[in-house]
């Protein structure tokens, strides 16, 4: 069964850093991402991200100035389902809308056969899959700033969520990689 594998940037509070972090090299986080996605073929998107994402890729698959541009070409060739409540959307190449149950429609994803499913982003769309127990690993990018108040990534949880630390990087840019997957719970 394939798993949902979150990346994510955060502040060390757990909010969006919504540009705050002024440091925008993330050259050295480049060869985590890419090591990431391998293990991936596909990846799982908001529509209001999938907007943005998708073309950015796809337009930095084909810089060959870009220093990201290996992984954009991964990005741009991996299959992405894009979750939205309408099907009007532009046709992006390799994506598929899903329109249905955000739950049933991620459950279904990790019963196919194939490689784990990737998901970027997006505030709210990220909170619905960690409130419905359907994100498996947790990669976050912490960022070395505080912001004190945002929109936290794990707002409006129902429970509390356990995970354990499987790896950490510490990266010259100040940020932390914290790679978590969900504990499991011991029944007494």
């Amino acid at each position: 069964m394939a798993k949902l594998k979150l990346q994510m940037q955060i502040t060390i509070d757990g909010f969006n850093p919504e540009g705050g972090d002024e440091n925008t090299s993330w050259d050295e986080e480049r060869d985590y991402s890419y090591e990431l996605l391998n293990g991936a073929d596909t990846i799982v998107l908001g529509s209001k991200t999938a907007a943005e994402f998708i073309p950015y890729w796809d337009k930095a698959a084909e810089d060959a100035d870009n220093s990201w541009q290996e992984v954009a070409r991964q990005i741009s060739q991996l299959r992405k389902v894009v979750f939205s409540g309408s099907t009007d959307h532009p046709s992006w190449r390799n994506s598929t809308i899903e329109t249905g149950d955000l739950a049933n429609g991620i459950n279904r994803l990790k019963e196919q056969s194939g490689k784990d499913i990737i998901v970027y982003g997006g505030m709210s769309f990220v909170q619905s899959l960690i409130r419905q127990d359907l994100v498996d690993e947790f990669h976050l990018f912490v960022n070395p700033i505080a912001l004190g108040s945002g929109r936290s990534v794990f707002s409006g949880l129902d429970n509390l969520l356990r995970l354990k630390l499987k790896k950490s990087i510490g990266f010259n840019s100040g940020r932390v990689l914290l790679h978590y997957d969900l504990a499991e719970l011991r029944v007494a």
